[in-house]
């Protein structure tokens, strides 16, 4: 039976996840220790819910105290047809800062491209006549 790889310190990710037709941003810790003061950079920036949300400016990104080991909180940033559309960047260099219980900071870069989901298929499982965007 494989082993688990164990990570034995915070390891902060930031992921785009492509379910029929949305997409989410996940911040995610995959590591074995808690990550604190998580704060996230898009570069450029991107919005979403239809070009209604500056998503770098949500508190999410901005300044995550607590992110438990092997947690992960996603949030709805688009349809793909909506972002796409609008002309929004596909090529996104996310900036991730964190640091551990003892004050040790870390720091990552992570490389997206949504280009390679414009061609994607899918089949919408939910009500069409239903907005994924919350009222306001």
């Amino acid at each position: 039976m494989p082993r688990e790889t164990r990570i034995s310190r915070p390891d902060v990710i930031v992921d785009v996840v492509f379910e029929d037709g949305l997409f989410f941003i996940a911040v995610e810790n995959i590591g074995d220790r808690p990550a604190l003061k998580v704060s996230v950079r898009f570069d450029p920036r991107i919005t979403g819910l239809d070009g209604r949300l500056d998503l770098g400016a949500l508190p999410l990104f901005r300044n995550l105290e607590f992110l438990a080991p092997r947690k992960t909180i996603r949030t709805l940033l688009d349809t793909s047809a909506s972002y796409f559309r609008r002309g929004e960047p596909t090529r996104i260099r996310v900036g991730i800062a964190y640091q551990d219980r003892n004050r040790k900071r870390y720091r990552a870069t992570i490389q997206h491209d949504l280009g390679i989901y414009q061609d994607i298929g899918y089949v919408r499982r939910s009500d069409s006549q239903s907005s994924p965007f919350p009222e306001r």
